[in-house]
């Protein structure tokens, strides 16, 4: 693939899509995500933003240390300790780069630099803002030649006056410049044009990349990335599931798979393993602890569902009459698959190969007693609980608490309790714990503080239906923090959703022991 061929794909999911309310992932889990970012084949990750916080220094210099193949980045303020903070954690990447830049619409440069010492008119301030740009670009360039400079805001700047910022950080040193749309403010035509007006104003801008980054609090994130690209942009900044500040970003797998499938009319394509696309996915949902809408183009449970009688007798015919991409294309489950406990293992593993799982001799067989489990608990076991097995067990790290028994009662004028049995690592004998709570859950949860001596602070709380039916496989996601302030994510999964509930408890606390 040529360079005039190909979108460079900058993935923010671990800095812009953290910044999602409500969400917080912790060092491990960044690893993991940026792991499976880089099996999708993302250009760059923007690992996150090393001065904010000591975790998030952490959590770069570590990505930067073990995760091979696309490029490291780490955001910065256009002020020298960010900088130098971005620099420092990305000391042992093979390849980094340093995002750094400030706000340049006239709302912004007014708000934020209000002191007199930045100027007293607006005039003087742009000045001082466009002088702290180049200087920004110039002390990255001492850390490393890729640096990306960002001109917050764009889609409401004084154009006249962006040209003039872009102009000067190319000539600065900035190998990319990047063009936010960071309010959503932007209407496709109207954003279109401005990429397509940098090329016609803008002296050296073909000697960097220019890049877009859109928000979508109008809903047109993707369409505005699709309006640039159209116009000369050759890097899309997004999101896995477009998840973001505020409505979010642009979603990456819409984005993607919207200039691969109309390349016709695009002439460009990326170089994303789009089959890894469902399972980033599921990883990044489960994570962040937010659910995929079904009717979420490209990933969402019904994009490949068919309901019309018109549409369905038209698909049965030929797939092409209703859709333009297949499944498989995406790494989706193309249909329903009746599994249950006869199946045995080979069939297990034939439909884990056609899922795209590989599975080892070792990985099978524990995942093969688990499908026991959940098929005699069930008629049918589906893709997606195939799936939320193979993501269980995967997610799976050393413990130290393993729930053996679990027994809960509750009713109208009962109070509920709950009694279980945690099996320590070390000791022979496993815990034995009862207690009472508000409800079924809460009397489990209290039960296994006292059993495993670990009191988290229950932050977060989530069940869903893996697939429907009465049936269905229960999953369960809690956010938990400990006494630190820090917080760590737990998964669990059976038909039972007392029991997941449980296991998703333990399963955070495991990893809270785990990190200390």
């Amino acid at each position: 693939m040529s360079t005039e061929e190909k979108v460079i794909v900058f993935d923010t999911t671990l800095r812009d899509g953290e910044q999602a309310a409500g969400t917080r992932l912790g060092v491990r889990e960044k690893l993991e995500l940026a792991m499976q970012l880089a099996r999708l084949g993302v250009d760059v990750i923007e690992a996150g933003f090393p001065i904010s916080s000591p975790q998030d220094f952490e959590a770069v210099q570590l990505i930067a240390q073990q995760v091979a193949g696309p490029t490291i980045c780490g955001l910065s303020r256009a002020v020298d300790k960010d900088i130098d903070s971005a620099g420092a954690a990305l000391k042992k990447a093979k390849k980094a780069r340093i995002h750094t830049g400030l706000g340049i619409s006239d709302i912004h440069i007014a708000s934020k630099f209000k002191d007199e010492k930045y100027g007293k008119t607006l005039k003087d301030k742009k000045e001082k803002a466009m002088d702290m740009g180049i200087k920004a670009v110039k002390r990255a360039k001492r850390y490393t030649d890729d640096v990306e400079f960002y001109c917050e805001d764009s889609g409401r700047a004084d154009k006249e006056y962006l040209y003039k910022v872009i102009e000067a950080v190319i000539d600065a040193g900035a190998t990319t410049v990047n063009i936010p749309d960071t309010t959503g403010y932007s209407i496709p035509e109207q954003f279109g044009q401005l990429i397509a007006d940098i090329f016609k104003r803008v002296p050296n801008a073909r000697k960097a990349i220019i890049s877009v980054h859109c928000h979508d609090d109008l809903g047109m994130s993707v369409a505005n990335t699709l309006a640039g690209v159209r116009n000369g942009a050759r890097q899309i900044e997004c999101t896995i599931n477009g998840v973001g500040e505020r409505a979010g970003n642009a979603s990456l797998e819409e984005s993607v798979m919207a200039i691969r499938t109309r390349k016709d009319f695009f002439g460009l394509d990326t170089k994303i393993n789009t089959k890894e696309l469902y399972k980033t996915s599921r990883m990044v949902s489960e994570m962040l602890g937010i659910l995929v809408p079904p009717n979420k183009a490209i990933i969402g449970a019904n994009a490949f569902a068919h309901s019309s009688g018109i549409h369905v007798d038209g698909f049965l015919k030929n797939p092409l009459t209703y859709e333009i991409i297949r499944p498989e294309d995406v790494g989706s489950p193309k249909s329903v698959v009746v599994l249950t406990a006869r199946t045995g293992r080979h069939g297990l593993k034939h439909r884990l190969a056609e899922l795209g799982y590989k599975v080892s001799e070792a990985e099978l067989e524990p995942l093969y007693q688990r499908f026991l489990d959940i098929a005699d608990k069930k008629t049918e076991v589906f893709d997606e609980d195939i799936a939320a097995l193979v993501g269980d067990e995967r997610r799976t790290i050393e413990h130290v608490y393993e729930l053996v028994y679990l027994h809960v009662a509750c009713g109208t004028g009962t109070l509920p309790t709950a009694s279980v049995k945690i099996k320590t690592k070390g000791k022979d004998a496993p815990t034995t714990a009862a207690a009472c709570g508000d409800g079924p859950v809460d009397a489990a949860y209290e039960a296994i503080r006292i059993a495993t001596g670990q009191s988290p602070k229950l932050d977060l709380y989530t069940i869903k239906a893996v697939t429907g039916g009465k049936e269905a496989l229960g999953e369960a996601n809690v956010k938990v923090i400990d006494k630190n302030g820090v917080r760590f994510t737990g998964r669990g999964i059976s038909t039972d959703i007392i029991e997941a509930s449980a296991k998703a408890y333990v399963d955070a606390i495991n990893r809270m022991v785990a990190e200390k």
